[in-house]
């Protein structure tokens, strides 16, 4: 399984890496603003957007890529590890269930 992370801090992509990893999922972080993210994003099966650190021009630019491409995504205001590792457990359930191609 493959995630974009959008947003967070840039001293915890590490952990965020390493959370990940943990529940063997692909992570694609992405904490610093990058033009045209979405011709870098590749083929993910779900998008998290950590709102309080990412613009709204930027969470606009997600929220319609992902949903031109069918990519269900989440947003969560907070970007601390315990919000992610909460996120990517509940993604993984979904999937696991089949409410998430």
């Amino acid at each position: 399984m493959s995630i974009l992370l959008l947003g967070g801090m840039d001293r915890l992509e590490r952990h965020y890496l390493n959370e990940a990893n943990q529940r063997g999922i692909n992570l694609k972080v992405f904490t610093k603003p990058t033009k045209e993210i979405g011709r870098k994003i590749g083929k993910v099966d779900a998008i998290v957007i950590f709102t309080d650190k990412v613009s709204h021009s930027i969470k606009h630019e997600i929220i319609s890529f992902a949903r031109a491409k069918g990519i269900p995504f989440f947003m969560y205001h907070s970007c601390g590890l315990c919000t992610l590792r909460k996120c990517l457990d509940s993604i993984k359930n979904l999937k696991q269930k089949g409410g998430l191609a």
